[in-house]
């Protein structure tokens, strides 16, 4: 299983992680919510056509630290950023309440272990 935290979450966040071709281009698709948060790597953007709720979403950079996080409702366009690698998801609002904002660290780990820098 893997979780992770910024300096802001008092327990770890559950993480999906989509690392596959054909799990990032699924995402979120078909889905009615999510439980904890959806990790895109290696991504740059996202689109939510054919979603059925808004999302957070937070473009991440080679060290996990957060470069910018947008709101998105279904049908929606993000545009390709180039410096991002990786792209968290997660219901809309929820990003907030776990301190996701513009300069937040994310400590990732997954199964145990902390990912290397993609």
């Amino acid at each position: 299983m893997a979780t992770f935290t910024t300096t802001e979450t008092p327990e770890p966040i559950a993480l999906e992680l989509a690392e596959s071709g054909r799990a990032r281009r699924r995402g979120l698709l078909g889905r009615d919510g999510i439980e904890g948060a959806l990790l895109l790597t290696p991504a740059s953007s996202v689109h939510t056509f054919g979603m059925r709720f808004a999302i957070d979403v937070a473009y991440l950079d080679g060290k996990a630290r957060v470069r910018a996080v947008r709101t998105m409702r279904p049908g929606r366009v993000g545009l390709p950023r180039p410096w991002v690698r990786s792209i968290l998801e997660a219901e809309a609002g929820a990003l907030a309440r776990w301190g996701v904002r513009r300069g937040a660290q994310l400590t990732i780990r997954a199964d145990g272990a902390v990912p290397k820098d993609r």
